[in-house]
């Protein structure tokens, strides 16, 4: 697909992303959600939606800030790697030999690549925890050495993969040892200022206070009410969980990760740091793919990196393709956000459209161009007693997808124009496949019913006072 067609046909899916996004977040009841999907320098969808802070009703702006959490560590990588750049460090470096303070522990044996890859064994969060449901203070660079020493290592250098945000705490110590200053300060020369970027920073500024969007409470049951959770320092953990940002400017960030763009990172650093370094499986069960300090992923046939972020209040999501430059970053307000269900979500449906438009344009240049989709086609929102399901173009081609699905890939349905009418793909299924679609209009045109099959579906709203006035 030629980089024209690609930002023509996410320029014209960027209305249905957000508003596919928007009704998962309500319909899974999210307090707010962001969301930014970016393309080689271009924006498509820049999503506010919701409430930022549940108690005040303020509503939720793409300039309120998202603690990142865990995104941190890719910011941390970049630091690191950079620094290996300039043959400041290496990745190979036993971490004892930069910090001295952890003496003859097991630990000082590890290197800073195990580090990075999560292969050095180190403990998770240390034995107590419960800084993350604010029990106690997040650890500070003495109580991080301390856990280090006492109680860090739990299993063997490369003996698994062990998720760790102590570690990543460790490399922040590390980062400052080596260059003789804070881990701010390494960060906002490195990477804040050449970006650019003025929402985005490694710790929680109590200046900016009224900007942060509230965190908030989880649900143990559907009809629980959230209350909100304070925004705290991460201390000596910054590195591994306290940056903030927003998801417009996670893109710009996001983009640098890209092969070709050195900014931040040469292309030979981008492909070590985004290798496969672990595959994390238990029982045979795949759990996901690491590289050295950046998150894999794939989503149909397009393989990404990036990462998630869980902080107490705030659950958020961004995924980059390293080779075609899509970034999509999904950041939600609630304990239970689904950041990555939306990211992951919003990607399906732009390789629903791209593969679309690769179709049509394959046949026009085939000679045997397809039908094109009729101007007066029902496209929208449609309800009844079943429920819901949308009607969107695609790439030149109609799709029905259930807006409810967390992935609209697996449900979506094609309508085609079949002997001059719109019908429903002839394709196997156990719906109305084959069948002609009927619409119902008043007398301006508005669609105000359609028949997809044998059951009539009217817009959301219709259906919304049909309903309410029985």
């Amino acid at each position: 697909m030629t980089d024209d067609r690609t930002a023509q046909t996410l320029r014209s899916i960027a209305p249905y992303l957000a508003d596919w996004a928007s009704f998962q977040a309500a319909y899974h009841g999210m307090p707010g959600l962001q969301l930014a999907v970016g393309r080689r320098g271009e924006v498509f969808v820049d999503l506010a939606w919701g409430t930022a802070n549940l108690e005040t009703g303020e509503a939720l702006t793409s300039d309120h800030l998202f603690r990142v959490a865990s995104h941190s560590k890719t910011f941390t990588t970049v630091l690191v790697m950079q620094l290996v750049e300039r043959g400041e460090l290496r990745l190979d470096d036993a971490v004892g030999a930069l910090v001295p303070e952890l003496g003859d522990a097991t630990a000082a044996g590890i290197t800073v690549r195990e580090l990075l890859g999560h292969q050095a064994g180190i403990i998770r969060d240390s034995s107590d925890g419960d800084f993350w449901q604010y029990e106690r203070p997040f650890l500070d660079r003495e109580q991080v050495l301390e856990c280090v020493r006492t109680e860090g290592v739990v299993f063997e250098p490369n003996e698994h993969f062990k998720y760790t945000n102590i570690g990543y705490s460790l490399l922040g110590i590390i980062i400052e040892r080596v260059t003789g200053k804070t881990y701010d300060e390494v960060a906002r020369a490195a990477v804040v200022e050449p970006l650019g970027l003025t929402r985005t920073g490694t710790e929680l500024d109590p200046a900016r206070a009224d900007e942060y969007a509230a965190g908030h409470t989880g649900r143990i049951s559907h009809d629980d009410a959230r209350r909100v959770i304070p925004h705290v320092d991460t201390r000596a953990m910054a590195a591994a969980t306290g940056w903030y940002s927003t998801a417009l400017e996670m893109v710009r960030y996001g983009a640098t990760h890209m092969l070709g763009d050195t900014t931040l990172l040469t292309d030979k650093s981008k492909r070590l740091v985004q290798r496969e370094e672990s595959t994390v499986a238990v029982r045979g069960k795949e759990l996901g793919r690491y590289g050295v300090g950046i998150e894999l992923g794939k989503v149909g046939d397009r393989e990404l990196v990036g990462h998630s972020g869980g902080y107490p209040g705030h659950i958020t999501r961004t995924w980059i393709d390293p080779v075609d430059g899509l970034v999509v970053s999904a950041l939600t307000n609630a304990v239970d956000g689904i950041a990555t269900q939306i990211a992951n979500g919003v990607i399906q449906i732009v390789n629903l459209a791209l593969a679309a438009a690769d179709e049509v344009a394959a046949a026009a240049a085939g000679g045997n161009p397809l039908p094109a989709v009729p101007a007066d086609a029902p496209v929208g929102r449609f309800a009844n007693l079943w429920g819901v399901f949308d009607v969107a173009d695609l790439g030149g081609i109609l799709h029905t997808i259930n807006p409810r699905h967390p992935q609209p890939a697996e449900v979506a349905q094609r309508l085609v124009v079949s002997d001059g009418r719109l019908a429903q793909e002839s394709v196997a299924g156990f719906g109305a496949v084959g069948e002609p679609v009927q619409a119902e209009r008043d007398g301006a045109g508005a669609v105000v019913a359609a028949r997809f099959g044998a059951m009539t579906a009217w817009p959301v709203e219709e259906y919304r006072t049909r309903v309410l006035s029985q």
